[in-house]
């Protein structure tokens, strides 16, 4: 099983997960105003989260953000347990994004 972007109304606005293999959230978006934003974040996520270089770990190590190329911060992982967790959530990301399919659940 691939990964999946989930997105979702919430309240007036519009968010997604990106869902690991196993189910499990490993990325979470901001509150979009439309749900076009939303599916440009969602193709934004795709064409940066193989990039190293556009993952930001928090200052405990325990989170991370994945950035686009203008700095602009586009989803942001759950707290980790240690910050070796927390690297091995971007490789969780750069797998599920790779060829996740969206379920507009809006």
């Amino acid at each position: 099983m691939a990964g999946k972007f989930v997105l979702k109304a919430s309240g007036d606005q519009f968010m997604f997960n990106l869902h690991a293999a196993n189910g499990q959230i490993v990325l979470t978006s901001e509150r979009y105003t439309t749900k076009a934003a939303a599916t440009n974040g969602i193709a934004s996520v795709k064409q940066n989260a193989a990039n190293d270089d556009r993952y930001a770990m928090s200052d405990d190590g325990l989170r991370f953000s994945l950035k686009a190329s203008n700095g602009q911060v586009i989803g942001v992982s759950e707290t980790y347990s240690s910050a070796s967790a927390a690297r091995e959530g971007t490789q969780g990301v750069k797998r599920a994004a790779a060829e996740a399919l969206v379920d507009d659940q809006t």
